[in-house]
């Protein structure tokens, strides 16, 4: 990860390369308290979770549009699986072995998913508001 290094140990290069334009898409569009978290050694599905979030609906799905293009342009990977976008509460996008969550403020509170998840270790890029 560009922004500070991986969570634990060397990530495959490739979930490295997904999660480095998750945060600059995120980071672009002033996504508010980005966290990934490393959940390797607790699911077998996938490796890291990125939860972030935008003021509004305007932003939750300004950041989604960003990260998808990021993507896109660094690896010429499409989500498998996008979900929420109507509502723009929490809109999903699963890469695989990276999914990524845009929450609003409330929605992201409400399903406090770091909270459920707070065993797995977490990194926050600095550069985040």
């Amino acid at each position: 990860m560009t922004s500070g290094g991986t969570v634990r140990g060397p990530q495959d290069s490739f979930v490295t390369a997904v999660i480095d334009a998750v945060l600059d898409g995120a980071d672009e569009k002033l996504s508010v308290d980005t966290v990934v978290l490393d959940l390797r050694d607790f699911v077998d599905s996938f490796d890291a979770l990125v939860i972030t979030a935008g003021r509004n609906d305007r932003q939750v799905r300004s950041i989604a549009e960003e990260i998808e293009r990021r993507v896109y342009v660094a690896l010429t990977l499409k989500p498998s699986r996008v979900e929420g976008w109507t509502t723009a509460q929490w809109i999903a996008l699963d890469y695989g072995d990276v999914i990524v969550h845009v929450f609003d403020l409330e929605t992201r509170d409400y399903y406090d998913l770091e909270h459920l998840w707070s065993a797995a270790p977490a990194f926050r890029p600095a550069h985040q508001r």
